[in-house]
């Protein structure tokens, strides 16, 4: 008798996490993977495109919850996932990275006594404005398996004094899907579409309330990135949230600045694998430049991920245009760095993942 695992997903850094670890799990015959998408983000730029290009499975069910304030949608998600697992006859719930759908589908798993498997465990921002935070602190708290991708995750997850018994030390399995999809998105060549030479442009992403919520804070790094389009023509694909934000605070991008609707991963990959450098404050781009050798400034006062500052090529600026504009400069002067490599980012985190799980249920 097959023994299943329901795999949720449910905005973007979901997907390319899940991908690899749902291919590493299908060849054995003994367990069953049901993919749940919460539909946390319904958008198609932001969900069905990273399906088609990542070539997950359709869902075998989407609770297409969409958008609302974090305590709406996360007890919203958590009803219908309730009630998906009414029922069923599910021996383990696998959530990723520290979305809402994370938090409340692992909650719900737990409080059902069905085991629970967190990827992506023990990392901390110590920022608990953050909602991300709260999401990692709660699902680590009530996992059974607690998958990290760093050894400053496994040193977090000791010090709140969760067993070692439960933690495993597998890599990332985001960087799985990179490297799958690195030399296709190379070929897409994507910069030449917005008018871009290879290593002449500056991207951007920014979603994090911190900055996009906070007016000061998002009119000040627009004017940072107007500042220095004039020395590097600069390429921002804004979250549809971002966008809003724009527009409501009535702050108007320079000219030089070009803003663009969100691109799909092959895309986006692409851009970056180009890029001069990465201005971001998205945990995953910060890894993804990692592995890629591009030069990444985090807009950002912290980041959960410091094995990308200390292995690798990331730097924390926060939001003040003048280091913003400085550290750019900087890179403008000297040579691109050499991809790093943490330990275990080795493209194979997805089949560690699915091996510790088959022996958590009997199913090696």
């Amino acid at each position: 008798m097959t023994k299943e695992i329901v795999c949720v997903v449910g905005a973007r850094p979901n997907f390319m996490k899940m991908a690899p670890i749902l291919e590493s799990l299908r060849p054995n015959p003994e367990i069953q993977p049901f993919l749940v998408h919460t539909g946390q983000h319904y958008d198609a730029e932001m969900s069905r495109v990273f399906f088609d290009e990542l070539g997950l499975p359709e869902p075998d069910q989407n609770l297409e919850i969409g958008s609302g304030t974090h305590g709406r949608q996360t007890g919203q998600i958590m009803s219908a996932f309730d009630a998906l697992l009414e029922g069923r006859s599910t021996s383990a719930v696998v959530v990723v990275g520290d979305v809402n759908s994370t938090m409340a589908c692992g909650l719900v798993a737990v409080k059902r006594g069905i085991p629970l498997a967190h990827v992506e465990a023990g990392l901390r921002s110590w920022d608990r404005s953050m909602p991300e935070e709260i999401n990692r602190l709660v699902t680590d708290a009530v996992s059974d398996l607690l998958f990290a991708t760093s050894e400053d995750a496994v040193t977090n997850l000791a010090a709140e004094g969760i067993p070692a018994s439960r933690v495993r030390l597998v890599g990332n399995p985001m960087i799985d899907t990179l490297r799958r999809n690195e030399p296709a998105a190379r070929g897409k060549r994507t910069w030449e579409r917005f008018g871009l030479s290879e290593r002449g442009y500056a991207l951007v992403t920014l979603h994090r309330p911190s900055n996009v919520d906070n007016s000061n804070n998002l009119r000040a790094i627009l004017h940072a990135l107007d500042e220095l389009s004039r020395r590097i023509p600069i390429l921002f694909p804004a979250h549809p949230r971002t966008l809003e934000r724009i527009r409501r605070g009535d702050i108007r991008p320079g000219v030089a600045l070009t803003l663009t609707r969100p691109v799909g991963y092959l895309d986006f990959l692409s851009l970056m694998t180009a890029a001069r450098f990465v201005l971001t404050d998205s945990g995953g781009v910060q890894e993804e430049t990692t592995a890629l050798g591009v030069p990444c400034l985090t807009l950002r006062e912290n980041t959960e991920r410091p094995v990308t500052v200390s292995e690798g090529t990331n730097k924390i600026l926060g939001a003040d245009p003048a280091a913003i504009v400085s550290a750019a400069e900087e890179l403008l002067q000297g040579g691109p760095p050499s991809p790093r490599f943490p330990a275990l980012w080795d493209g194979h985190a997805g089949q560690r993942i699915a091996a510790e799980l088959g022996e958590f249920l009997g199913c090696p």
